[in-house]
């Protein structure tokens, strides 16, 4: 049962959150997404982010992580830009290792952050939350969440925030003036000003290794497209994030039709979700019961 005051996010909610290209847009004017992610432990997870912030529909991604990273990346997808220059959002930290990042990129994600531009923190990167300036969202898994709650004044367990992921959310939206997507069997949104959305229609088979990965890309890509309007109205980061996290989850279904899935396989369903959420008579497959 759903928590009251939470709101269930739907397609046709979602789908004006969704930019679609007009005839004048360039590859600027579509969005640019800046992405630090990856490490030589898990250069992977650059892979998957790019690759799902490619599929979700903006003009350019510019890759600036670890150079076997980087590498991988272009195989995948050669189209990449991996050289500094000007992007209209971030997505940071996903594959880093806070406790074992080098100075170098630390500089680098703290050099991002003070841009003031629409951020996804994740992972390696949520250690530094502080130093956001700009709209900012924070995606943790509730083991997560309790690291960054760790210090503060009410602590909670990995296994309390998973018992009760809508209480927290909201605790940790307030705690750190951030928006906050808490990953779990239902994603719960949270944003300082009281916006309280869930997600709740992704597979079982969604929980997989670099499944984080393929959602920071697609949250990232809509910030990036969204970035004048963020800048003007910051509430709109709540369904902007919300609306990331529903894709993530109809990719998940058409990629999955109830069978296994494994990460790359939802970011390459995702234009395909895009195309069902815009009204191109796809079909965006079943939505499991919870």
């Amino acid at each position: 049962m759903k928590p009251c005051g939470w709101l269930e996010w739907e397609a046709e909610q979602a789908r004006d959150w969704i930019s679609r290209p007009e005839a004048g847009d360039d590859k600027y004017s579509r969005g640019v997404l800046g992405v630090r992610t990856g490490s030589r432990d898990y250069p992977g997870a650059a892979v998957l982010g790019v690759d799902a912030a490619v599929r979700t529909g903006l003009g350019m991604v510019r890759y600036l992580g670890p150079r076997r990273a980087a590498t991988l990346v272009l195989q995948r997808r050669p189209e990449i830009v991996t050289v500094p220059g000007r992007v209209q959002a971030w997505l940071l930290g996903s594959g880093i290792n806070s406790t074992t990042r080098s100075d170098a990129v630390t500089t680098a994600l703290r050099a991002a952050l003070a841009e003031g531009l629409p951020t996804v923190l994740d992972a390696g990167a949520l250690d530094l939350m502080s130093r956001a300036i700009g709209p900012t969202v924070i995606t943790p898994h509730a083991g997560e969440l309790a690291v960054m709650l760790a210090n503060e004044a009410k602590p909670g367990s990995a296994s309390q925030i998973a018992a009760n992921p809508g209480e927290w959310a909201i605790r940790a939206a307030r705690l750190f003036d951030v928006t906050v997507l808490l990953k779990g069997a239902v994603t719960h949104v949270a944003s300082p000003s009281g916006a309280r959305l869930t997600v709740s229609t992704g597979p079982a088979w969604l929980a997989t290794a670099g499944s984080g990965d393929v959602l920071g890309g697609i949250l990232g890509a809509l910030l990036a497209t969204h970035s004048d309007q963020l800048e003007a109205d910051a509430a709109s980061l709540a369904p902007l994030v919300a609306t990331a996290a529903l894709l993530h989850a109809e990719a998940a279904n058409l990629a999955s039709a109830g069978g296994p899935i494994a990460a790359l396989d939802v970011a390459d369903a995702v234009p395909r979700a895009v195309a069902a959420f815009l009204g191109h008579g796809i079909d965006p497959g079943p939505r499991p019961t919870r």
